[in-house]
């Protein structure tokens, strides 16, 4: 009797231990940082259900806010998404981990054109997620003359109806290729003459935004934008009267990609979650809800016609003549970052 109890106890105590071992294992969460309502977000639950990898998913707003968070370490992501210059800068500062292609099959299905770019140009730290430009974005009704051009947004009729982006990098090259400069320039003369007709409009703008263009856009709080094209097309779809055009004098040719920071803790579940991404029905179904353009062949033939050939999504090759792909500018960056605090100051 007292044997069989001793037994049964001992039975109770084991199965308890052996339940809270398989209760306790921890399941492997995945840190994803990424920009603002730039993945459809059923991919990520399909990711999780597929191969029971938790996915933590933060965002940001600019390439900027990005490196300052990985680069001071305050958290540990597995995978990264920012775009062109930014992954050549943290290719050079040892930010980013090599990527094991043998565990990328699904990066076959990339464009050639969108490899070999020059800030990978060895095709080792980055997969091409999505890639457009930036132009500007007017509303039909509110606007009854050409717009070709970046000056427009410096014409005095559109007082307090213009929106700027909020990005550094993005409304300095407006500014540079309005004067005919290049949006990479490092002279200091280009830069100063950059920065004073960026404070001349100030007076004309609404506003500096990130995301919130798209609502204030679409609800016709303002007549001209300087947006992506991506967004541009999300916000065409929920209003008509809204166009988006590249000015004559050029623009950024940007490609944004997926890196794996080197501050990663699960790199395999990183490379996994990159294939999973490169798949072509995730690929496609990625496009296809936020609106931007895929370097991915077969995702871009499975889209509505409508959307494949929509000249602001793929532009033709004509459109894109002065474009240029942002480049780290090292340490004269510093200059860049004193001329937009000045810029925002006033």
């Amino acid at each position: 009797m007292k044997k069989s109890v001793i037994l049964s106890i001992l039975s109770v105590f084991l199965i308890t231990i052996f339940l809270g071992g398989c209760g306790s294992k921890d399941q492997t969460t995945l840190n994803v940082y990424n920009w603002g309502d730039y993945i459809d977000s059923s991919v990520i639950k399909q990711f999780e259900k597929e191969t029971g990898i938790k996915v933590n998913y933060d965002t940001f707003a600019t390439n900027e806010e990005m490196y300052v968070k990985i680069n001071k370490g305050n958290a540990s992501y597995d995978i990264a998404i920012p775009s062109d210059y930014m992954i050549e800068k943290m290719i050079k500062e040892g930010l980013v981990e090599k990527i094991d292609f043998n565990n990328i099959p699904n990066y076959q299905y990339i464009e050639d054109r969108f490899k070999n770019l020059e800030f990978d140009p060895t095709n080792e730290y980055s997969v091409p997620y999505m890639w457009g430009t930036l132009g500007i974005l007017y509303n039909k009704k509110m606007v009854d003359e050409p717009v070709d051009s970046w000056d427009i947004l410096w014409n005095p009729k559109y007082e307090k109806q213009i929106l700027m982006l909020d990005s550094q990098r993005d409304s300095l090259a407006v500014a540079l290729k309005k004067l005919n400069y290049s949006m990479n320039s490092t002279n200091d003369a280009e830069l100063e003459a950059a920065k004073n007709a960026l404070i001349e409009q100030r007076p004309l703008v609404l506003a500096y935004v990130g995301d919130e263009v798209k609502d204030k856009m679409i609800g016709e709080e303002a007549a001209l934008a300087v947006v992506w094209g991506g967004d541009a097309v999300t916000m065409h779809r929920e209003n008509p009267d809204l166009e988006y055009v590249i000015p004559k004098e050029g623009t950024n040719l940007f490609v944004d990609s997926i890196v794996i920071p080197s501050t990663a803790k699960h790199k395999a579940e990183a490379e996994k979650f990159i294939d999973f991404l490169c798949r072509t029905d995730i690929a496609f179904k990625n496009t296809d809800y936020i609106g931007y353009s895929t370097p991915h062949m077969e995702a871009r033939k499975q889209l509505d016609p409508e959307l494949a050939n929509n000249p602001i999504a793929y532009p033709e090759p004509e459109d894109l003549e002065n474009a240029e792909i942002f480049i780290d500018l090292g340490t004269y960056i510093e200059q860049y970052n004193r001329v937009w605090t000045e810029i925002k100051s006033h």
